[in-house]
């Protein structure tokens, strides 16, 4: 694994914008705020208790040298490097829970860049393309999420403003 990958085997770890970090349990909490256009996407393994959570920006790089400076800031490149991190870390493919927020149109309300939108189409996109389910979501919108998941339950949980709520399980 990439030394770059935030990574601990106790305690809680926050991710910054750009930026993914994985866990290893049997506790702690990983967790991300101020998703707006953004995505945040969470993996976890409930046998082995590994999860990792991935905050990207935008969905893919404009070249491949943006891609292989910041590789947390894209879809394309984010989801790869969460998933190998976390398999790395003992987590089966088959066993993981793939929990997902953000993707709000905060910049521009009129549809124009639609940021968030593509976000999710892109998600989407690399998600079936793998074969990969996504079991929730709270995406949409223009609220700015902050995004949490507990390792010691597996609980992905969601807060905005003037809300707070369970993703996984329902």
């Amino acid at each position: 694994m990439s030394d770059s990958i935030p990574r601990t085997l106790a305690g809680d770890l926050a991710v910054g914008v750009a930026d993914l970090g994985v866990l290893a349990g049997p506790t702690g909490t990983i967790s991300t705020r101020a998703l707006g256009s953004c995505i945040g996407l969470t993996v976890f393994d409930p046998k082995v208790r590994v999860g990792g959570l991935l905050h990207y920006m935008l969905p893919q790089p404009r070249t491949k040298e943006e891609a292989l400076q910041s590789p947390a800031m894209f879809a394309v490149t984010g989801l790869s490097t969460l998933f190998r991190s976390v398999l790395e870390l003992g987590a089966m493919r088959e066993r993981l829970i793939v929990c997902v927020a953000g993707a709000s149109e905060m910049m521009d309300r009129e549809g124009g860049f639609s940021i968030g939108r593509r976000n999710r189409l892109m998600l989407r996109k690399l998600l079936w393309k793998n074969g990969i389910p996504l079991q929730a979501e709270d995406t949409g919108g223009t609220e700015v999420r902050e995004l949490s998941l507990e390792l010691g339950t597996g609980r992905v949980q969601v807060r905005t403003r003037n809300e707070e709520r369970v993703l996984w399980p329902r």
